[in-house]
């Protein structure tokens, strides 16, 4: 069943960064995210000389290995709720700023990498803000988009995992408008931004008792229960079943994969 999309914000209807815990939400998802997203960002060349703009930085963790890691100049830092980030600000090199990427002239100036994942999912009009931090890239800089795919189907066994994963995608997008069946086609919507040497990979960690991606998801559907409930296919009883499945050794799954993509803005005086 398809259902409308919500008007409802991430951070306001659900994942409030003022809710116990949802800083620690958020990194067991870069526990389980970050080492792939760095080994992409380093394979395209991040390093010493390059100002770097992460957007929806989180708890900064990308931003930091930026700067510890790959040793570039700078990075600024932009979230709509900055609490998780304003310890850092004195950090060399990191600058944060706390703003809505959805508004007009956010953020000035140009940047060698420009950084988002798990942040256009979650908003509307995708083609206008790819085409936003499309503009943000400076000539011979790149673009880099991370958001997850969905890989359950009709074929996908029945386990309390995949009920919930269905339920989540479905409650998420009545409440907050979250719809990543858009997502596969990032690498098209690069291409008409004007980028060019377009290329996307797909990775899946793996499901295991206890790791932080199985504990990031447990979490994600503590906090986002309400909306779940609301579409009907769950009741709590499941809910708290599909966590006790994600921490016991029957969990057999796939999780939501990654799709990364990246395209390049080409250098000054060149065709693209």
């Amino acid at each position: 069943m398809t259902t409308a999309p919500g008007d409802g914000r991430y951070g306001e209807a659900v994942f409030r960064p003022e809710q116990a815990g949802e800083g620690e939400r958020i990194d067991f998802g870069a526990l389980a995210y970050d080492d792939i997203t760095m080994a992409r960002l380093r394979a395209l060349g991040a390093g010493p000389g390059w100002r770097c703009l992460d957007v929806g930085a989180g708890t900064g963790t990308v931003s930091r290995r930026l700067l510890d890691e790959a040793g570039v100049e700078s990075v600024l830092a932009v979230d709509r709720d900055v609490r998780f980030l304003a310890g850092q600000a004195r950090k060399p090199g990191l600058d944060v700023l706390e703003a809505d990427i959805t508004g007009p002239d956010v953020v000035s100036g140009r940047f060698r990498l420009v950084h988002a994942r798990f942040v256009l999912m979650h908003l509307p009009e995708h083609e206008r803000l790819v085409s936003t931090l499309a503009g943000l890239v400076e000539p011979g800089g790149v673009l880099v988009l991370s958001d997850a795919v969905d890989l359950t189907s009709d074929r996908t066994p029945g386990t309390p995992y995949t009920a919930m994963m269905r339920a989540m995608w479905q409650g998420l997008r009545t409440a907050i408008g979250t719809d990543v069946s858009w997502v596969p086609s990032y690498p098209q919507l690069l291409r008409a931004a004007g980028l060019g040497s377009v290329a996307a990979e797909i990775h899946v960690p793996p499901l295991e008792p206890g790791s932080p991606l199985s504990r990031f998801w447990a979490d994600t559907w503590e906090r986002g229960r309400a909306a779940m409930l609301a579409t009907g296919l769950v009741d709590d009883a499941a809910v708290d079943a599909a966590i006790r499945y994600l921490a016991s050794e029957e969990c057999a799954a796939l999780s939501a994969g990654m799709l990364t993509v990246w395209g390049w803005k080409a250098p000054e005086g060149t065709a693209r």
